[in-house]
C-alpha cells in the first residue's frame, strides 16, 4: 500500500469521524436547548437564574418547584425516553423487513398495543380500581405481538413489501376500530381520560412512570446494543449473516421481541404516536451517511428523544392553553419526511 493511498484512507476516516461528531454534537446541543425551552415554556415563566436554582439547588417558590419537578420535568424525561424507544423500535423493524417504510405505527404494532392497553385499563379499573405500569406494558406487549404476528403470517404468503405494508395498515385500522368502540361505550367514570390517552400524549406523567419506563427501555436498549454485530451482518443479507455464524431464526425473533417491547412501553404510557419510528431513523442514517448499528443505534435513540421533546413543546405551546395531541404534531413534521423518502426511492428505481 502506497503512502498516497494511506493518506486517502486516513482522510476518509477523519471526514467520517467529523461527520459523526457533527451529528452527535448537533443532537446533543438540540437536546439541551429543547430541555431548557420545555422547562421555561408554559403559563408560568421561569428566568435562567431561577431555573438554575430550581434544578440544582431545589430552591425557589413552592409553586415554581412543584411546576418544574412534578409536572414539567417528568413530562420532559418521558418524552425523551419514549421518543428514543419509539425511534429505535422503528429502526429494528426496518432492519427486520429490510424496508425503511416499516415502523410500529405503519405495521399496526402501536394500534395493537393501544387496543390491548384500552381493554386492560377498562377491565382492571372496573375490577380493582387501578392498574400498574408494568401491567399496562405487559398488555401493550401482548397486543403488539398479536399485530406483528398477523403481519408475519401475511409475509409468508405475500412477498411484495408494498402489499405487506398495506396489510399492516389494515390490521392497525381494525385494532383502532375495536379501541374506539370500547372507548365509546365505556361507562366507568374512572376511565374518562382513556380517550385522551388513546390520541397520544405525554401529559400527566410522574416520577414513578419515568422510573418504570427508564428501566424497561434501558434493559431493552442494552440488549439491542449486544446485537449490533449481528444486525450489521444481517443488513448485508441473510446469506452473509449465516456465513458469519448468525442464527437467523433466533435473530429475527429477537428483533421482533425487542422492537415490540419498545413500542409497547411507548404505547402503554403515551398512547400511539405516529411517524417517529419511520422519519427519525431515516434522517439520522442520512445525516451519518452510514448504517453501522454501533453508530446508528445511539444516534437514532437520541434523535427520537430530540424529535419527540420538540413536538411535545409545540403541542403544549402552539395553541396554549389548549394542548394538541402529540400524534398531530409528529404527523405534521414526520409525514413530509416519509413522502420525501418515498419519492427519493421511486426516483432511485427509475
Amino acid at each position: 500500500m502506497t503512502q498516497t493511498t494511506e493518506q486517502v484512507l486516513q482522510g476518509a476516516r477523519q471526514a467520517r469521524a467529523l461527520r459523526y461528531l457533527g451529528v452527535f454534537g448537533g443532537l446533543a446541543a438540540a437536546f439541551v436547548i429543547i430541555i431548557v425551552l420545555n422547562i421555561n415554556s408554559g403559563s408560568v415563566d421561569i428566568s435562567a437564574g431561577e431555573m438554575v436554582r430550581l434544578l440544582f439547588l431545589r430552591q425557589g417558590e413552592t409553586t415554581q418547584l412543584n411546576i418544574v419537578w412534578k409536572i414539567r420535568l417528568p413530562r420532559i424525561f418521558m418524552a425523551a425516553i419514549l421518543g428514543g424507544a419509539l425511534s429505535l423500535s422503528g429502526f429494528l423493524l426496518q432492519t427486520f423487513f429490510s424496508n425503511p417504510i416499516a415502523g410500529p405505527f405503519v405495521l399496526g404494532v402501536s394500534s395493537g398495543a393501544k387496543m390491548a392497553v384500552a381493554l386492560t385499563m377498562i377491565c382492571f379499573i372496573k375490577q380493582f380500581g387501578s392498574v400498574s405500569s408494568f401491567t399496562l406494558i405487559a398488555a401493550a406487549f401482548v397486543g403488539a405481538m398479536l399485530s406483528i404476528g398477523f403481519v408475519l403470517l401475511l409475509s409468508r404468503s405475500i412477498h411484495s413489501m408494498g402489499v405487506l405494508l398495506v396489510g399492516g395498515i389494515m390490521i392497525g385500522y381494525i385494532c383502532s376500530a375495536i379501541t374506539d368502540f370500547v372507548v365509546t361505550f365505556a361507562d366507568d367514570a374512572d376511565i374518562i381520560n382513556l380517550h385522551n390517552w388513546s390520541m397520544g400524549s405525554f401529559s400527566g406523567m410522574d416520577w414513578e412512570d419515568v422510573q418504570v419506563a427508564a428501566v424497561v427501555t434501558a434493559l431493552t436498549v442494552a440488549a439491542v446494543f449486544l446485537l449490533s454485530k449481528p444486525i450489521g451482518a444481517y443488513q448485508l443479507g441473510e446469506a452473509y449473516a449465516q456465513s458469519m455464524g448468525v442464527n437467523i431464526r433466533v435473530f429475527r425473533v429477537l428483533l421482533i421481541l425487542l422492537s415490540s417491547v419498545l413500542a409497547a412501553c411507548v404505547t402503554a404510557f403515551a398512547g400511539p404516536i405516529s411517524f417517529v419510528g419511520i422519519a427519525v431513523p431515516y434522517l439520522v442514517k442520512r445525516g451519518l451517511n452510514t448504517a453501522k448499528p454501533i453508530v446508528v443505534i445511539p444516534a437514532v435513540f437520541l434523535g427520537g428523544s430530540v424529535f419527540c421533546m420538540f413536538c411535545d413543546l409545540i403541542a403544549r405551546t402552539a395553541f396554549a392553553p389548549t394542548p394538541l395531541n402529540i400524534s398531530t404534531v409528529t404527523s405534521i413534521f414526520g409525514a413530509p419526511v416519509v413522502i420525501w423518502m418515498m419519492l427519493r426511492r421511486s426516483r432511485g428505481r427509475g
